[in-house]
């Protein structure tokens, strides 16, 4: 099985691992998630999130998926520092669908995790169109009647 750690600017990483929680209150075990303080050094992050790695890997671990949130910051500069590329994986940009994914195939391999992480963040990012109320009828403005489809 793997784990996942999310290090993201304050509040989100805590935010995310709640929402997660919220969804698969089992995976408690599987998720940390360390927030990212204005008034913190990186150094001191880069400590806090060596502890957090050491605590998340441990015997019957496959590896550890770190999931950031905005690429060039500080939370993903930081876990640059920590993953290794073989037993962790770095993703950033992340959001609720790709930690939800994420805690889903946590059990298959970290490289197969990496893909499905990576999709369910980007497949959970769509425009929704606006469709017309049922029996109501068109206008001449709205929307076709099909943008709402896949």
């Amino acid at each position: 099985m793997n784990r996942i750690l999310i290090i993201a600017h304050a509040p989100l990483a805590h935010a995310l691992r709640q929402c997660a929680l919220h969804v698969f209150p089992d995976s408690a075990a599987s998720i940390m998630a360390l927030d990212v303080l204005p008034n913190v050094s990186p150094d001191e992050t880069l400590g806090a999130a060596r502890i957090s790695m050491e605590q998340l890997a441990g015997p019957g671990i496959k590896g550890v998926l770190v999931l950031t949130d905005i690429f060039g910051a500080t939370p993903c500069n930081v876990a640059q520092k920590l993953v290794d590329g073989v037993r962790s994986k770095l993703i950033t940009g992340v959001n609720l669908p790709m930690v939800l994914r994420s805690v889903s195939y946590r059990h298959e391999s970290l490289d197969t995790l990496v893909t499905r992480a990576v999709a369910g963040g980007t497949q959970g990012v769509m425009q929704v169109a606006i469709t017309a109320p049922q029996n109501q009828a068109r206008r001449k403005n709205d929307q076709d009647k099909y943008d709402h489809q896949q």
